[in-house]
């Protein structure tokens, strides 16, 4: 399977780390982007996601708990999802890793060619 047959919603409240995903990834992913978790949770209810990446920290709801939504709404045919955040509160990031099938944290700043690895990896293409 192509990885561009892969849909990728990647959701940051900071314009600049929307646009610098998109361009960073665009030629090997299908990608959607969200600036809010509601935003992101419109797109969820209409589209097939193959993997969620969230930021930890934005002002509407954390990326744990947009997680937790994601598995209410999705508890049989999870997406592989991910935190990319600077900040990490271990508790949420471990209930993440619990509860919401989290598959993996991810420090910014990330590095195109790790990053792109662990999706690989994540989708079966290593």
């Amino acid at each position: 399977m192509d990885t561009m047959e892969y849909t990728i919603l990647y959701v940051d409240d900071e314009e600049i780390n929307l646009r610098l995903f998109r361009k960073s990834f665009r030629r090997d992913f299908n990608i959607l982007l969200a600036g809010s978790a509601k935003e992101a949770l419109e797109i969820i209810k209409t589209e097939k996601i193959d993997i969620i990446i969230t930021d930890q920290r934005m002002p509407e709801m954390t990326g744990v708990e947009l997680l937790k939504i994601v598995n209410q709404l999705l508890p049989d045919i999870p997406p592989h999802r991910l935190i990319l955040s600077g900040y990490s509160e271990n508790l949420d990031i471990d209930d993440a890793y619990n509860h919401y099938h989290l598959f993996s944290f991810v420090q910014k700043p990330w590095q195109y060619d790790e990053l792109k690895q662990l999706l690989l990896n994540i989708l079966g293409h290593t």
